[in-house]
């Protein structure tokens, strides 16, 4: 990923209107507004969605590098969820409304279905931001091939809930719902390619966000003062900040390594391979598991400080430990990825790891 417009514009506008710290002292959501109009006026909402239907038509590489901006903001709005509707209803030729959007399903087991009357069925789990979203963008199972469907979410049943960052979170029941607009998705496009854009969107977050931790504790770690000298100087706290910088460090490889290779072949699903698969699954599962550590040492060096409602840190560990479970968690990743090297064959096994 390249410093260009896309970078420094995100980065203003985030720095502008989301800075965390200004944030997590606001006593109200008088924010939320400015920062959105501002994100749309600049186009990145719509950054996958072509010109010609009123996006910016930006790269892939461009869309994932927004996302790892908006994880070194702990971004509170549904940027990645709106930059994926707006691919999944692009994929399908549909035009993307304005407003905040989101996706289902974003869960592995989750099922949604459509009927010969063009109504869907089914349930969907966990979905972020479902409730204060103005449209979904729904990847559905047909009778011959997959359909992609703009859906009201008043049209739906929710189950509303909070995430562990508590930001918006809901079960939607769809029941005999009708779209707003449908078609049938392209050859290739199926749930498992919606899953792996989710995750690896979801990684590129998590790899943001960690770096921004990193950054955090060395900070805090050369100003706090304890026996008369900088925390930073013990050894025991420079071996955590060690261990936090190789973890950060991990996820961003390996969430850098599943985005260029998803923009090799221009995100096209038809062209998701066993390959990209591979890529998309370590890097759900290294970002997830750096999540976890990554989020306990910045806690242990921050102290109790960390944990209070005034320190920005929780901003950041709520949302990496919540990001987790969006588009299937590390275990499920590992499980559909191992079966998936079991079907290839021990001797297949070392070519297939080494082409990458």
């Amino acid at each position: 990923m390249t410093d260009n417009i896309v970078t420094e514009t995100a980065t203003r506008i985030f720095a502008d209107f989301a800075d965390p710290q200004t944030i997590n002292r606001a006593r109200d959501d008088g924010w939320r507004g400015p920062l959105w109009h501002k994100l749309e006026e600049a186009g990145l909402t719509r950054a996958w969605v072509p010109e010609a239907r009123g996006g910016a038509g930006a790269d892939v590489a461009d869309g994932f590098e927004l996302a790892r901006i908006a994880g070194r903001f702990a971004s509170p709005v549904p940027i990645s969820e709106t930059l994926l509707a707006g691919w999944l209803l692009a994929q399908a030729g549909l035009a993307s409304p304005a407003g905040a959007m989101t996706v289902a399903p974003c869960r592995h087991r989750c099922r949604i279905t459509v009927g010969a009357d063009g109504r869907l069925s089914g349930r969907a789990r966990g979905v972020p931001f479902a409730v204060g979203t103005e449209r979904l963008a729904v990847f559905a199972h047909g009778a011959n091939s997959g359909v992609i469907a703009l859906i009201d979410p008043a049209a739906c049943r929710l189950t509303m809930g909070k995430s562990l960052a508590f930001e918006p979170l809901a079960d939607i029941e769809f029941a005999n719902v009708r779209p707003l607009a449908h078609a049938d998705a392209p050859s290739g496009l199926d749930q498992t390619a919606l899953m792996i854009m989710g995750a690896v969107l979801r990684a590129v977050e998590t790899g943001g966000a960690l770096q921004a931790l990193l950054e955090m504790s060395t900070r805090y770690a050369q100003e706090r003062v304890a026996f008369d000298k900088p925390i930073g100087k013990f050894q025991a706290v420079q071996h955590n900040l060690a261990r936090l910088a190789g973890e950060a460090s991990a996820a961003m490889a390996a969430a850098g390594s599943a985005a260029e290779a998803i923009a090799t072949v221009a995100g096209d699903p038809g062209r998701f391979d066993d390959g990209i698969f591979l890529e998309a699954a370590s890097a759900r599962i290294r970002s997830a598991e750096a999540a976890t550590e990554g989020a306990a040492i910045a806690h242990q060096v921050h102290g109790a400080i960390g944990f209070t409602k005034e320190h920005v840190l929780h901003r950041y560990t709520m949302r990496l430990l919540s990001w987790r479970d969006d588009f299937g968690n590390e275990s499920q990743w590992a499980l559909d990825l191992g079966n998936r090297i079991a079907k290839l064959g021990a001797d297949e096994l070392w070519p297939f790891i080494a082409s990458r």
